[in-house]
């Protein structure tokens, strides 16, 4: 009797072409249909809530998949986490409703993007975050980003190729934030264990109904000039206006960026 699972991943990106199965590469999606067909006997679909780019990585990216096998969730996950290599993992496996599908199921995403701020970057940190050692003025990050709250046309901070209908996005949490340099990612090694003293993150959260293509990044990288002052604050309710992502920041690098959770109703 078919039945659809829920998974909960995460993974680090840094190895991969992306979540989607590629012609060429190593997907996210392509080792986890693998795996389940493995269980099942037979070729599975696997649909992510979100189409992650190469190097971005997620704590809680969320796929759905039709089965028949009649193992238990629990034996499910121990099994494909056998079969996956150690850089993805199967956080949980459920029994969902038949009607649920990752994507469409989705009421919105909430990302993150880390920055490290201090002259040098420990190797353990560059895989997922953006080294700039340069200060920037984490208030007048926060400020500006906050301006984006609400529903607006993003086109501004669309990179082409997306394939959408429509810019129009609601975002309904935007910060930005110093935090101590190995908060929330590997826990406090304690003074002395490879950061300096001035050394900070700064973390950018997004949340929202949906995200156009690099939306995150174009939003850091205009934020990133923000926190240089080579940019005002209020300058991001202009480029909403204009819709222009010529006049936006560059985008930032895919690897600081991570896929937090996926929101359902």
């Amino acid at each position: 009797m078919e039945r659809v699972l829920k998974l909960t991943i995460a993974y680090d990106g840094t190895s991969y072409v992306g979540w989607q199965r590629q012609a060429e590469g190593v997907s996210i999606q392509g080792l986890l249909e693998h795996a389940l067909a493995r269980i099942e006997g037979a070729p599975v679909v696997v649909h992510g809530a979100g189409r992650t780019d190469a190097g971005v990585h997620a704590l809680g990216q969320v796929a759905s998949a039709r089965v028949a096998t009649a193992h238990d969730a629990a034996v499910i996950r121990r099994a494909l986490n056998a079969m996956l290599p150690g850089d993805v993992r199967v956080v949980a496996v459920e029994d969902a409703a038949a009607g649920f599908h990752a994507r469409y199921s989705a009421a919105g995403k909430a990302y993150e993007y880390r920055i490290w701020q201090g002259d040098v970057q420990p190797p353990f940190a560059r895989a997922w975050s953006w080294h700039v050692p340069r200060p920037l003025d984490v208030d007048a990050m926060d400020l500006a980003v906050r301006r984006l709250e609400g529903t607006h046309d993003f086109s501004a901070f669309q990179s082409t190729g997306g394939g959408v209908r429509s810019a129009v996005r609601t975002v309904t949490c935007a910060r930005a934030e110093a935090r101590a340099p190995w908060a929330g990612v590997a826990g406090d090694p304690g003074p002395g264990a490879g950061s300096g003293a001035g050394d900070r993150l700064i973390v950018v959260r997004l949340e929202a109904d949906g995200f156009l293509r690099h939306m995150v990044r174009a939003v850091v990288g205009t934020l990133v000039e923000v926190g240089e002052r080579r940019r005002a604050e209020a300058s991001v309710e202009a480029l909403l206006d204009s819709r222009d992502r010529t006049a936006s920041g560059a985008t930032a690098p895919a690897h600081g960026l991570v896929l937090v959770r996926v929101i359902y109703l």
